[in-house]
């Protein structure tokens, strides 16, 4: 298939007849956490002129869905410490049953408490929440001082509100890797799912990740000597590759960006908060949404998304060894 298939009105396939239909949207590049393995201590931050409006992130929104996106999960940073962001999830949530199947959220759960509810009310129906230890003097060092129980009262509230919530546990060798046993009783206890993920080589943080990289498969096996695990065929759209847990009611993901690349079934596109869409997490292949939809509206923003899709790479390269990231941009700047 060539490039010109990406043309074709109403649908987005790129050059290897992939068809994208999820689009993750970066809200802000702002966080109230400083994840070690995501985010430098001292982050320099984009000022408000340089990212999209709300209203703009609405107005994509319809392109997308105009175009065959079914699905989108709005990101960060951190998205809910974005001023009038429950508006935005009314507006898109407005727009799921016309062409939208549904609006997702990750989030670090710090402020889920407060949003719960609005997220259930605008259609939201589940949520990823980042959380790497059930520790609260690890979750501190891991975030650089954040405080386990505001995430644990959120979780509690989105379940109240009647939302899925799967967790995501970066696997952290020397960090929580003897935790990873205790969080899927946990899950399996409070009815969430829980997804497991590789570090990712993106961004310069003050420490050596090759120090604690965990291959997900090195995990697998430990968990194996205690559960049964069950491959399922079940797919949410992401990256992960799921496994029934006998005898537990948990299921349980793994998303393997190192040790088993994943993206022959890549169906994504990552617009960070300033309106640069990427078509590689691991790659700076990119075009500027932001002028574009304000100079020439959706005529011309299509436009840029076929130029896009025409050069979506492949697959990502990483390697954790790496004398450098993958590539210059936190992992906080296109939401993972």
């Amino acid at each position: 298939m060539d490039a010109v298939t990406a043309t074709v009105p109403g649908s987005m396939v790129d050059s290897f007849g992939r068809r994208i239909d999820y689009v993750r949207i970066s809200v802000t590049d702002r966080c109230n956490l400083r994840c070690r393995y995501c985010m430098a201590e001292h982050m320099q931050f984009l000022p408000k002129r340089d990212i999209l409006t709300l209203e703009e992130i609405v107005e994509l929104g319809d392109i997308f869905i105009a175009r065959g996106v079914r699905r989108i999960r709005l990101t960060g940073g951190e998205p809910l410490v974005r001023r009038g962001v429950g508006e935005l999830f009314r507006a898109l949530g407005s727009r799921i049953g016309h062409g939208l199947e549904e609006v997702t959220l990750t989030t670090n759960g710090v402020l889920l408490s407060q949003f719960a509810p609005l997220l259930a009310d605008s259609g939201v129906r589940r949520v990823n929440v980042s959380l790497d230890s059930r520790r609260p003097d690890r979750f501190a060092h891991i975030t650089r001082g954040g405080e386990l129980g505001s995430v644990l009262r959120g979780v509690a509230a989105a379940r109240e509100a009647g939302l899925k919530v799967k967790i995501n546990m970066v696997a952290l060798a020397g960090l929580n890797d003897d935790e990873f046993e205790d969080m899927l009783l946990w899950c399996n206890g409070e009815g969430f799912d829980l997804t497991l993920i590789e570090t990712m080589p993106l961004g310069e943080v003050e420490e050596d990740r090759t120090c604690h990289y965990l291959a997900l498969d090195t995990v697998r096996h430990e968990l194996e000597q205690r559960f049964t695990l069950v491959p399922s065929l079940s797919r949410t759209g992401g990256p992960a590759r799921y496994y029934e847990v006998s005898g537990l009611s948990v299921r349980l993901g793994m998303i393997t960006p190192l040790s088993a690349n994943f993206c022959a079934g890549c169906n994504r596109i990552r617009v960070a908060a300033t309106g640069t869409v990427y078509g590689c997490l691991g790659h700076d292949q990119k075009v500027e949404l932001r002028d574009a939809l304000r100079s020439g509206g959706a005529g011309q923003v299509d436009a840029m998304l076929d130029r896009l899709l025409a050069g979506k790479p492949k697959g990502h390269d990483f390697h954790i060894a790496a004398p450098r990231p993958a590539v210059a941009r936190h992992m906080s700047v296109t939401g993972g």
